[in-house]
C-alpha cells in the first residue's frame, strides 16, 4: 500500500496471528502394538514392586553411533571462531566409531554411558551391563535380589531374538543375580525413560563440539547433568564384537529363560543356573 514496513514489524504481526517458526515434530506412530496398554500397565506394576523392595530399575538402550575425527556435528557454541570440519561426512574419513550404550538408574537419577569401539551387538549390550553392575550397581544395591531391565523391543536387545536371551543367561550365571526384562511394545521406544532422562542431556553437553579424540568425547559426555540431580559416568569398552552371531542349537532346546504368563514375548526372567 506504499508504506515501508520493517521485518521486525512483520514478525510481530505474524506472532499476533499465532504464526511462528516451527520444527517438524516426530509424533506420528509408525504402527500400533495390540499389547501397548497391557504392557504399559505391566511395566508400571513391576516398577512399583521393585522400588518398594529396594531393587534396582535400569532403563537400557543404545544411542545413535558417533564418529571420531574432524566430521561435522550439529549445534552451536560460544567461541572466538568456528571449529573446522571436513566438507563431507564420509564415514571413511573418520578416525573411528563410537557406540554409546546407556544405562539409567531410575531411583538414583544417575546415568552411565559405555562407549564401544566396534559394533552394537547383544553381547556388547550385556557386557555394558556387566561392567556397570560389577563396578557401580552392586555397590549401590548391595542387598539386591533382582534387577528390572526396561528395554526397547528391537535392536541389540531384541525381544524376538534368541541371541540376546542367550547372552543374558550367560550374564546372570556370572553375576549370580536374577535379571527381569520388560520390553516396551513396538513403536513405543520413546517412552523408555533413558530416551528423555539421559540421552537428551548427553546430546546437549556435546552439541557443536568435534569428537576429535576419544578423550574429548568422554570429557563432554561426563558433563551431562541437570538441576534435578542427574550425573553421568562414562567408560570405554574396547572389545571387538562380531556381527551376525547365531545362537547354539542347545540353547533353544534347553533354554532356561522363564517367560511370564502375561505377554511372555515382552516379559521374562533370566535366573542364575
Amino acid at each position: 500500500m506504499g508504506t515501508p514496513v520493517s521485518a521486525p514489524v512483520v514478525r510481530d504481526w505474524l506472532e499476533d496471528m499465532g504464526l511462528g517458526l516451527r520444527n517438524i515434530h516426530k509424533v506420528l506412530a509408525g504402527g500400533v502394538s495390540p499389547d501397548r496398554d497391557a504392557q504399559f500397565q505391566r511395566i508400571g506394576t513391576l516398577k512399583a514392586e521393585y522400588f518398594d523392595a529396594g531393587d534396582p530399575v535400569f532403563s537400557f538402550d543404545s544411542k545413535a553411533k558417533e564418529h571420531l575425527g574432524q566430521l561435522f556435528r550439529k549445534g552451536r557454541i560460544w567461541a572466538g571462531q568456528a571449529s573446522k570440519a571436513f566438507d563431507h561426512d564420509f564415514p571413511s574419513w573418520a578416525d573411528g566409531v563410537l557406540i554409546p550404550h546407556g544405562i539409567y538408574d531410575l531411583a538414583r537419577n544417575r546415568g552411565h554411558i559405555n562407549l564401544g569401539l566396534s559394533h552394537d551387538t547383544s553381547l556388547f549390550a550385556c557386557d555394558s551391563l556387566r561392567w556397570y553392575w560389577q563396578r557401580i550397581g552392586k555397590q549401590c544395591y548391595p542387598n539386591a535380589k533382582s534387577i528390572l531391565l526396561l528395554c526397547d523391543s528391537g535392536g541389540s536387545n531384541s525381544a524376538s531374538h534368541y541371541i540376546f536371551k542367550s547372552d543374558l543367561q550367560d550374564l546372570v550365571n556370572e553375576l549370580g543375580i536374577e535379571i527381569r526384562v520388560a520390553h516396551y511394545p513396538s513403536y513405543c521406544s520413546k517412552y523408555n525413560p533413558i530416551e528423555h532422562r539421559l540421552f537428551p542431556h548427553i546430546t546437549r553437553s556435546c552439541q557443536g563440539m568435534l569428537f576429535d579424540t576419544l578423550e574429548t568425547a568422554i570429557r563432554l559426555m561426563r558433563r551431562a547433568a541437570t538441576r534435578t540431580g542427574l550425573r553421568t559416568t562414562v567408560n570405554v569398552i574396547r572389545g571387538v564384537y562380531e556381527i551376525g552371531r547365531g545362537v547354539a542349537k542347545e540353547f533353544k532346546t534347553n533354554m532356561t529363560i522363564l517367560f511370564d504368563e502375561l505377554l511372555p514375548k515382552l516379559n521374562y526372567r533370566a535366573v542364575p543356573q
